[in-house]
């Protein structure tokens, strides 16, 4: 058998391999505490699950759904985004409900990239950019995102002949996996570059309800003149801890919005609509649930870049998302750093390198670890820099 040359250009999923390691060490009986995936501890909200099981019970919710989405999904998106950002969407050609935002951003690629066209992706950045990319036949332009720029691209560097071939310049605020942040002013550089260059935008936005300290994330779309160049890609996931239900959405643009509808038609059946109407209730009735548990996010980002710093592991405090990107020490590949923590703390992260060259040095930790459990993982952390220091 002959596979596919498409899955040579494929490396294996990070965390599929972060995962292997764990599970290798405690199948020998140790106790691993992981901040290497960022899957919220939280329930889902107890009003949310009531309506999916009220809803599975229904024979009509056991038929095939439609790819479109129910239009009362479609209209609760659209309500959502003007009560949260004062945007107004039309739910018939600017919203399109996905199975995840993940599947999405994988599927979006094919329909915007022909084989040559190059894609301009932040470096570090969430794998599925690039290859999502690869899978379709496009080159990468990586944009690096450094630290003394606040994890900004910078759009004068890119070179002349690259941005004459770019289809599509990937964004992502609040960021993963640096935890930054964008303001609207980025955002408008964004969108005046693209339109002086002919490049469609795809902003990945699930972290903009995971917010502390005051500040409130915005919306690409709050930038005049946005749809038409843009899409934004959002996400029950992490705002309602629905990671395993796999529920997103895109707005924006209505000819991406379509292409996407029309690749995706061809390839899957839409979401169960009983998810899609416990996603209806959570858009709706469920917005308190967020406050709470970025409160606990929050304690938990306080306690862990305490530790971070007090072992020198530099550490920003992030204004949003659950994760904290932290330098690591000279001598070290993150690898070997990830590697030495696993061994000898039997604390798992990510090493930075996962996410691209520019992430090499750095490692990132997730938020999404149970109080106890974090605390155990901080006191394990302290533990092995002592013996390190001795």
């Amino acid at each position: 058998m002959i596979l596919s040359h498409r899955l040579d250009k494929l490396p294996p999923y990070l965390f599929v391999e972060i995962n292997k390691k764990i599970a290798e060490k405690q199948a020998k009986g140790e106790n691993i505490i992981s901040f290497a995936i960022g899957d919220p501890d939280m329930p889902t909200p107890e009003k949310i699950i009531e309506r999916l099981c009220e809803a599975a019970h229904d024979p009509a919710n056991h038929r095939y759904p439609e790819t479109s989405g129910l239009p009362l999904l479609c209209e609760s998106i659209a309500a959502w985004y003007k009560k949260r950002f004062d945007i107004i969407l039309d739910p018939k050609k600017e919203i399109l409900p996905l199975i995840g935002s993940k599947e999405g951003i994988g599927h979006i690629s094919f329909c915007l990239i022909d084989p040559g066209d190059i894609a301009l992706i932040p470096d570090p950045g969430y794998p599925v950019y690039s290859m999502s990319t690869l899978l379709s036949g496009g080159e990468i332009y990586y944009m690096p995102l450094l630290e003394e720029n606040d994890y900004l691209p910078d759009f004068e560097i890119i070179p002349e002949k690259i941005i004459g071939k770019a289809k599509v310049l990937w964004l992502n605020y609040p960021n993963n996996p640096t935890g930054a942040t964008a303001d609207l002013s980025f955002f408008d550089r964004a969108v005046s570059f693209a339109k002086k260059h002919d490049i469609a935008i795809c902003h990945d936005a699930p972290y903009t309800e995971i917010t502390y300290d005051g500040y409130s994330a915005p919306s690409f779309m709050q930038i005049p003149g946005a749809k038409e160049v843009a899409v934004e890609f959002h996400s029950l996931s992490k705002t309602y801890n629905m990671t395993g239900w796999r529920i997103g959405m895109v707005v924006g643009n209505s000819t991406m919005i379509d292409a996407l509808f029309r690749f995706k038609s061809n390839l899957d059946s839409g979401i169960p609509q009983a998810i899609q109407l416990a996603a209806i209730d959570a858009l709706n009735n469920t917005q308190n649930s967020i406050v709470k548990q970025n409160l606990t996010f929050q304690s938990r980002r306080d306690r862990l870049v305490s530790a971070l710093n007090e072992i020198g592991l530099r550490a920003r405090t992030p204004k949003a998302s659950f994760y904290v990107w932290a330098a690591i020490p000279d001598g070290y590949t993150s690898v070997q750093f990830t590697t030495e923590l696993l061994d000898e703390a039997n604390v798992a992260v990510t090493p930075g390198i996962g996410y691209g060259i520019t992430g090499e040095g750095y490692i990132r930790l997730s938020l999404t670890v149970p109080d106890n459990l974090l605390d155990e993982g901080i006191k394990r952390l302290l533990q092995w820099y002592k013996r390190r220091s001795t």
